[in-house]
């Protein structure tokens, strides 16, 4: 069975006569020509989709937490009262007392609610860190490459599910969607943002791992001395473009150290 990507297929969803008929005879034709043509998807193992649900889930509780926190931001701004700065795990405490006492027991809800958020976040976290440890040994070594998580590395495999597809790891980089979309025609070559095909989730945070990489606190690596050296050239998107481009070469770094079984070297040899 071939599983086409409805996302490549656009002789389909660009068909003047776009019928059911029309759209399975298409399909034949082409899974007889060149089945590749129709981008088959893999399918991952239970095993794999159950691990990605507790992941998922973490991600959906992350997403309510910051949205009850600029909520909050914003309830208490009305009122000339502005919370101080705090990171997620600090907002209840560092926040809670600067609210005025005649707000409070309006907010008192609220707040209960993101410090709850915040317990079940670790508890995942706690959970995620325990399957990468006991069924994905890879992970510990992904781990090494600095900016990369737990978090991040188990996504990253989870996602891949098999290495192998892929025959050049540089192919990583284009099927998360990091890639620059090209539209050349005769002398013109336009510069273009990247596709975004692919896993969202994974390629957010591979571009989380690419800004604490280029952060002040990054380690000193050849990877950050080469996005560094991108932010240097022109304009006020040049970091933002540096950023992106540093997340494509994690993403193929990755999947060659998957690949390999190498340990990763801050300063590889060539």
């Amino acid at each position: 069975m071939i599983v086409a990507n409805p996302r490549q297929v656009q002789l389909i969803s660009a068909n003047c006569s776009k019928n059911d008929s029309n759209d399975s005879k298409l399909l034949a034709r082409l899974a007889r020509v060149d089945a590749s043509l129709l981008s088959p998807l893999l399918h991952r193992s239970e095993k794999e989709q159950t691990t990605l649900l507790s992941i998922r889930a973490r991600a959906q509780l992350v997403k309510t937490r910051v949205a009850l926190m600029h909520s909050l931001r914003g309830m208490v701004k009305g009122f000339g009262v502005g919370l101080p700065h705090a990171t997620s795990d600090q907002f209840f405490q560092r926040c809670k007392g600067s609210v005025p006492e005649k707000l409070l027991p309006h907010l008192e809800s609220i707040f209960s609610i993101v410090q709850s958020l915040t317990q079940k976040i670790d508890n995942y976290d706690e959970r995620i860190e325990k399957i990468a440890a006991e069924h994905y040994p890879v992970v510990q070594g992904l781990k090494t490459v600095p900016g990369v998580g737990t978090l991040t590395a188990l996504t990253f495999v989870l996602t891949i599910a098999d290495p192998g597809r892929f025959s050049k790891s540089r192919a990583v980089g284009a099927f998360l969607g990091l890639r620059p979309r090209q539209q050349q025609s005769g002398g013109q070559n336009p510069q273009l943002g990247i596709t975004k095909a692919g896993d969202i989730y994974l390629r957010k945070l591979l571009v989380q791992s690419a800004h604490c990489l280029l952060g002040t606190y990054g380690q000193d690596t050849a990877l950050k001395q080469w996005g560094l050296k991108l932010c240097q050239r022109g304009g006020s998107n040049a970091r933002k473009r540096a950023v992106v481009a540093v997340a494509r070469k994690l993403a193929v770094l990755l999947h060659k150290l998957w690949v390999s079984g190498d340990l990763y070297r801050p300063f590889p040899a060539n």
